[in-house]
């Protein structure tokens, strides 16, 4: 692709140049979104291949049924955020090209949270589409090199994956633009360093949704670590659950779609409805709190 990325402090949101869907083309997008609902489990298994669907307007859910992956069309390159595992990228791959997008017109690559089971297939998805990775800097060496952080509570629990080429460094609250697609992501460190939770746009003709993929954000570590002896990595923790909190977010989807109720909201017909952006932070801050109290005299 020849589309160039740019980079730019404030985000812009772009006009958007849909039309609204037809009755019969909402049916369809009904039936993709109930088939999902009903071949998958709440927390259900990682690799498990899962019917794509159209989330809203460009934005679409291509992961397995229980790990997310999600392409943003554009027509000068998409976007696609987190691979899934190494086998789970093979899913992946087989649902782009299911909702008709070629993987080789993928132009930007970015990610959740540096854990295999979320980026263990990115450099095979990277390979096949010559996609440029993009990475906070907390985040950018795992990448590089598939190895944790010695700083993630989760350091020394799984195996490394295979590293992957960071084209660029992005800074918190940077916007992306593709084409006419902008992105906004945020540093929500907590799980690991380098979490990242993304911000965008999707049109259908006039009706505009903003739609948040917030990182996982869960108080999950080592048996041997101890969040109260990290005293600053817990107030990065808090800020980044302030901020999501404040986010604008119509739409929310997480990295285990159950952590936000997605089956419920695809039954719903509504994924508007249920938890929101400040309802998962709450939860969020919630179990991180519990987490310290319960450290407290070990």
């Amino acid at each position: 692709m020849s589309a160039k990325l740019l980079f730019a402090a404030p985000l812009c949101l772009a006009a958007c140049a849909a039309t609204p869907m037809a009755a019969q083309e909402q049916e369809r997008v009904w039936n993709e979104q109930i088939t999902f609902a009903e071949d998958c489990e709440e927390w259900d298994e990682w690799d498990k291949p899962a019917n794509p669907f159209r989330i809203f307007g460009d934005t679409y859910y291509v992961g397995t049924c229980g790990i997310a992956a999600i392409l943003i069309v554009d027509d000068e390159g998409h976007v696609l955020l987190d691979s899934g595992t190494e086998a789970g990228a093979r899913v992946v791959e087989r649902n782009i090209r299911r909702v008709g997008v070629n993987p080789e017109d993928i132009l930007l690559l970015g990610y959740s949270h540096e854990h295999f089971d979320h980026v263990g297939g990115m450099a095979y998805l990277q390979e096949m589409s010559g996609a440029s990775l993009v990475s906070l800097a907390t985040g950018a060496e795992v990448m590089r090199t598939g190895n944790s952080d010695p700083a993630d509570p989760q350091h020394g629990m799984h195996e490394p994956f295979t590293p992957v080429r960071v084209d660029f460094v992005h800074d918190d609250g940077d916007a992306m633009a593709v084409g006419p697609t902008q992105l906004r992501s945020f540093a929500t460190p907590g799980h690991t360093p380098g979490a990242t939770t993304w911000q965008w746009e999707s049109c259908e003709g006039d009706l505009c949704r903003t739609i948040v993929y917030a990182d996982s954000l869960s108080a999950v570590s080592a048996d041997d670590y101890r969040f109260s002896d990290h005293p600053e990595y817990v107030q990065a923790y808090r800020n980044g659950i302030a901020r999501l909190a404040a986010l604008d977010c119509d739409i929310l989807i997480t990295p285990h779609p159950s952590a936000s109720g997605m089956r419920q909201k695809l039954m719903a017909d509504d994924l508007t409805s249920g938890m929101d952006c400040a309802a998962y932070a709450a939860d969020r801050l919630e179990h991180l709190e519990a987490r310290l109290a319960s450290e407290v005299g070990e």
